[in-house]
């Protein structure tokens, strides 16, 4: 039981706090507090200032002005992660693991346990074994980094932070590359973490999450405070509208319906790689095509597979009615056809570069005049595109890593458009993205079915395959177990055959 004085003072708190960047300011006098055995979610919409308050909380960020107190102290937070040392542990969204080491040694990084003037390495096994199946997990210790899928990366990161005994442990989405089983999981641990008296941040986009599992929630907009109250006196809507500013009633926009006649301009037969077995469907003009099914059912092997990223055993690709083979992004973009990676940090953007060049690099050869890249002419087109998708930045020769998540996702659809293609494959399009930036995005994608150009959705959540999509296939282990249309695209026909309760393999 935590006595009145840890109740009644915050473990952690920011008073009147503002940060700025140069002469941007981008947090203005904003009051929070995190207090022992609690969890204290923070949402708004990208660029509402949640991850510039995190860092000033942890100290990664000095604040502008305002004060900073742990246990009702002032204090000066060291800076670069240093703050751990005070029990003050960030977990970031970009994953802080070393990809060559061990599970072992990222989770004792820097705290190795040693005896006799060496390494103990059957102790911190042996630690890492427990605290392993304490959530549930089942990775070796040995196991590098390298060789583990994202959500399983994502719980070693988490594992690594309860192992630091944090006293304030703040969370940056980090249920967002998790299966549900998984994230089930970790609200195991939370609990658990709550009941110890640990200060627990939670900044997440997925609102249902945030009404399951914190005390109190604090709303953001465009840098400033807009509320702070207990969990049950929020409805789901009334945190969309708050974040947002307006009415979401139109979250999902009204979708044309789909030309059962219209021309198929893209045929897969029997497509088989080293993970994906006999797979076959059909595209049409003016389409949303959904694919549906678990993480790990094969649904981003057989894109990436058909736009040359993977190697194809056996299958027929016809686009248009011609029989292709890619051997590369490049020939599969020439033939009219764009891929939009999940992972816009890893593969989708040059982080370090400003957003001009990242805008026009798929299509650069239409950019190059001579010997010499078109400037302006990349420059009108990076205009065009911020039209286009309301790209939201402070100025347009901001790095691309310092976009917020929404805007970084918005540049990439501009990206791909700038390519002229005529079929356009949108991996997790809204993965880690607020809801108000959700609807834009669900908005741009029926303007460009409506406009007859044909989208593929991969998506791991239900709600958006079921809100923009005309057809959808439902994949697990590898292969089609059904393809769904009408009224029949809804949770539970595709949770059936995601889950293999339901259906013959589909091959057609």
């Amino acid at each position: 039981m935590l006595d009145s004085v840890q109740a009644e003072t915050p473990v952690l708190a920011a008073e009147r706090v503002s940060k700025s960047f140069g002469a941007i300011p981008v947090l203005f006098s904003v009051s929070f507090d995190l207090r022992a055995g609690e969890v204290h979610a923070l949402i708004g919409e990208n660029g509402a200032g949640k991850s510039t308050l995190m860092k000033v909380l942890s100290g990664f960020h000095p604040a502008t002005s305002g004060t900073l107190r742990v246990d009702g102290e002032e204090v000066t937070l060291p800076p670069n992660g240093q703050a751990e040392d005070m029990g003050i542990v960030l977990i970031h969204q970009e994953l802080n693991l070393a990809e060559q080491m061990t599970v072992e040694e990222n989770i004792f990084l820097g705290r190795e346990q040693s005896r006799n003037g060496f390494l103990d390495r059957a102790a911190m096994t042996e630690a890492v074994r427990k605290m392993f199946l304490d959530v549930g997990l089942d990775i070796s210790p040995k196991a590098r980094i390298s060789s583990l899928s994202i959500a399983e990366k994502q719980m070693v990161e988490i594992v690594k932070a309860m192992s630091r005994n944090a006293r304030v442990l703040i969370m940056d989405e980090p249920t967002a590359v998790l299966t549900e089983a998984e994230t089930t999981v970790f609200f195991a641990q939370v609990e658990k973490l709550k009941a110890k008296g640990t200060a627990i941040m939670f900044v997440s986009h997925k609102l249902q999450e945030v009404q399951a599992i914190a005390d109190r929630v604090t709303i953001l907009r465009d840098g400033q405070w807009i509320a702070t109250k207990p969990t049950g006196e929020f409805t789901l809507d009334a945190m969309a509208q708050m974040m947002v500013g307006r009415e979401l009633s139109d979250l999902y926009p009204p979708m044309n319906e789909a030309d059962v006649d219209a021309e198929r301009v893209l045929e897969i037969e029997g497509l088989t790689t080293q993970n994906i077995r006999n797979v076959s469907f059909d595209l049409r003009k003016g389409e949303v095509l959904g694919f549906s099914g678990l993480i790990g059912s094969g649904r981003t092997e057989v894109f990436e597979a058909i736009c040359g990223l993977k190697d194809i055993d056996s299958g027929v690709i016809r686009v248009h009615g011609e029989e292709v083979r890619f051997a590369s992004v490049a020939d599969a973009r020439d033939a009219g056809i764009c891929y939009l990676t999940k992972d816009r940090k890893e593969k989708g953007l040059l982080l370090e570069q400003e957003m001009r060049p990242n805008m026009t690099l798929l299509a650069l050869p239409r950019f190059v005049k001579g010997f010499m890249i078109d400037r302006d002419a990349e420059q009108e087109a990076l205009a065009r595109g911020i039209r286009r998708f309301d790209i939201r930045a402070r100025d347009p020769k901001v790095k691309a890593g310092d976009l917020s998540g929404g805007n970084q996702q918005k540049l990439l659809l501009a990206k791909i458009m700038e390519a002229d293609p005529k079929i356009v494959i949108i991996d997790e399009p809204t993965r880690g993205i607020d809801v108000g930036t959700k609807q834009q995005i669900y908005h741009f994608i029926a303007a460009l079915a409506a406009e007859g150009m044909s989208v593929v959705v991969i998506s791991s959540e239900m709600p958006e395959i079921i809100g923009v999509c005309h057809r959808v296939f439902v994949m697990r282990d590898g292969q089609i177990m059904g393809a769904l249309t009408g009224d029949a695209i809804n949770e539970t026909e595709i949770v059936r055959y995601a889950a293999g309760l339901k259906g013959e393999k589909h091959h057609g």
